[in-house]
């Protein structure tokens, strides 16, 4: 059945369009963009959506999750992460490779993808690792990876230690026109620390993390995409002398791309006086003047995305003193909410431009056929109230993970629309 999304106000980065309009969905493609009187139907009647007061546009485009299937199906699954992102509005979801056994060969990537097929609801793209096991140190066979269906490679949670690896890894990638996510974190500096590196981590008496562990790869990492040639995509970018280097390397051409998750550009280390174990991740919460950098990064342009880095853990494993707990919380539920609070509404982004960094720039870094709603692309649609409030008080995600729990938010998602079928309908998942 075709859809017919009327009277919303529909925002297309790729296209420049920002105006109430409709929009035209034939099976799993979307077929025009205009007002209804241009908009002519065929076959049988179309489903009619109106859109009034609410905002149209591409599927949102989360390029960091961790679904942790396999081997930590007591976190999150497959079935039950594709459901969390299609209540937040997310369409299309990179799932990281660090699981067990760790997405480093064709076939764990033909599991992810089957899987993903069987019992997932949103598009599901595998991110392979650089390295066997994600041991830092024999590449993975890329080409392969490549072949199997991965769409980037990455040994996220993992830094790569030996530049002469990641030099190479840059190298295959480039060869097989894939882009290197990196997780940039010097593991000699940062150690065993579980927090910022700042005077509330020596208050607490915890073990710090300078932002200096995160500025030295960064630097590195940009060096070898320079030598190299190959497409660098930094990870949560989460220091300002990270924001800095990027922005140098982009004015020297050099080609790099970054993301910044929700939690980066909205808490500071003072949050982490609680001693709640939901603070903790890695990279960890940093100061205040790091966050206002973050901000003016993702206003100049510096940083290109925004994304959750979703990565969900049992109550039970959280339940333990902060040096024990797990980096992590959840996101793919809070990752929109976050950014109209934290950016929209408070003028720091455009709605546009927000929505730049959350479809149009993900698609345009790893080349993907959603993120636009160009005619003749695929129909992943979200549908926005960017004025609703709500309290985060639970997740569909099998884990609760998250600092924002009891936070009112504005700017949920209240429809989702995937390859042409709505899955997900004011909070409810319809394919279920």
């Amino acid at each position: 059945m075709d859809i017919l999304i009327k009277n919303g106000r529909v925002i297309d980065p790729v296209n420049k369009i920002d105006r109430v309009t409709g929009v035209l969905i034939s099976e799993d493609r979307i077929v025009k963009i205009g007002n209804l009187s241009e908009v002519k139907t065929s076959g049988e009647k179309p489903k009619i959506i109106d859109a009034k007061n609410k905002v149209v546009i591409p599927g949102i485009i989360d390029i960091h999750t961790h679904l942790r299937e396999p081997g930590h199906e007591e976190e999150e699954t497959i079935a039950t992460g594709t459901r969390s992102a299609a209540v937040g509005g997310v369409t299309s979801i990179f799932c990281m490779p660090n699981t067990h056994p760790v997405i480093d060969n064709q076939t764990a990537v033909e599991f992810i993808l089957l899987k993903a097929k069987n019992e997932g609801i949103v598009n599901v793209f595998p991110v392979g690792a650089i390295t066997k096991g994600l041991s830092g140190e024999d590449l993975t066979e890329i080409g392969e990876l490549k072949k199997a269906g991965v769409v980037s490679i990455s040994d996220d949670g993992n830094p790569v230690m030996d530049a002469l690896v990641m030099r190479r890894a840059l190298e295959y990638a480039k060869m097989f026109d894939l882009s290197v996510i990196a997780h940039c974190e010097d593991k000699n500096l940062s150690e065993d620390g579980v927090m910022n590196e700042s005077y509330t981590s020596t208050l607490l008496g915890l073990r710090g993390i300078p932002n200096e562990s995160e500025d030295v790869m960064v630097a590195r990492d940009i060096i070898l995409s320079a030598l190299t040639g190959g497409h660098l995509h930094i990870a949560h970018v989460s220091t300002k002398g990270s924001v800095e280097l990027i922005r140098q390397a982009k004015r020297n051409k050099i080609p790099v791309s970054c993301e910044a998750c929700p939690h980066h550009f909205t808490l500071t280390d003072e949050m982490v006086k609680t001693y709640d174990t939901n603070t903790k991740v890695n990279p960890p919460l940093r100061t205040e003047e790091d966050v206002r950098e973050i901000i003016k990064g993702l206003q100049d342009g510096t940083i290109d995305c925004i994304a959750s880095d979703h990565a969900p853990h049992t109550e039970e494993e959280k339940n333990k003193e902060y040096d024990l707990a797990p980096f992590g919380i959840v996101g793919l539920e809070t990752l929109l909410p976050l950014t109209i609070t934290y950016l929209v509404k408070t003028k720091k982004l455009s709605l546009m431009a927000a929505i730049t960094k959350l479809t149009s720039n993900p698609k345009k870094i790893f080349k993907l056929d959603s993120g636009t709603l160009t005619p003749g692309s695929k129909a992943d649609i979200t549908i926005i109230d960017i004025n609703v409030e709500r309290v985060i008080k639970d997740f569909v995600s099998k884990s609760k993970n998250s600092p924002f729990l009891g936070k009112k938010l504005q700017g949920f998602a209240v429809m989702t629309i995937v390859n042409g079928k709505i899955i997900m309908d004011n909070g409810k998942i319809l394919s279920d």
